[in-house]
C-alpha cells in the first residue's frame, strides 16, 4: 500500500484520537514584544500562558503546553523557516475570523483572508497570517461550527 493511500485511510477515521502534536514552538528574536502578539492572539481561543521560563521562553495552553515562543537555545538569531507553518484549529467560522483579525491588529501580515477554500468553496474555512517575525499560520474550521 502506498504512503499515499496509508494517509488517506488514515485520515478518513474519524473516530482516532489524534497523536500529534504534543505541542509546537516558533522561534523570536523579541520575547518580550512576540509575547504582546501572543497574548492577544490567544485569547481569542480562550488559551493564556501556562509556563513562563523568564528571557528564554513562554508556553500557552488550556492546562497543559500546546503552544510556545522560545529564543533560540544556540543563541543564534531565530529565523523563519520557508515552507513551515503552524495551523490551529478553531471552533467556528466566527473564531477564525476574529482569530486573523486580531492577529492583524497587533502587528500580523495577511497571508490569506478568512473564507472557504477547495473546489467550489466547499474546503474548510480558513484564514492564513505570519506573525511580526515572519512565521506563517493557518487558522481553520472544518465543517459544521461545533456546538
Amino acid at each position: 500500500m502506498s504512503d499515499i493511500t496509508q494517509s488517506r485511510q488514515v485520515a478518513a477515521a474519524p473516530d482516532k484520537a489524534r497523536g500529534l502534536p504534543g505541542h509546537a514552538t516558533v522561534g523570536t528574536n523579541d520575547l518580550d514584544a512576540a509575547s504582546v502578539f501572543y497574548d492577544k492572539l490567544l485569547a481569542v481561543f480562550g488559551i493564556g500562558r501556562v509556563l513562563v521560563q523568564p528571557n528564554r521562553a513562554i508556553y500557552y495552553g488550556h492546562r497543559t503546553l500546546e503552544f510556545g515562543i522560545i529564543k533560540p537555545f544556540d543563541g543564534r538569531p531565530a529565523t523563519v523557516g520557508n515552507g513551515g507553518m503552524i495551523a490551529f484549529e478553531a471552533p467556528s467560522r466566527s473564531k477564525v475570523d476574529e482569530a486573523h483579525a486580531t492577529a492583524l491588529a497587533a502587528g500580523g501580515s495577511d497571508e490569506g483572508a478568512p473564507g472557504p477554500r477547495g473546489e467550489n468553496g466547499t474546503g474548510p474555512y480558513c484564514a492564513y497570517f505570519r506573525d511580526p517575525e515572519g512565521n506563517k499560520f493557518l487558522i481553520f474550521r472544518s465543517g459544521a461550527d461545533a456546538a
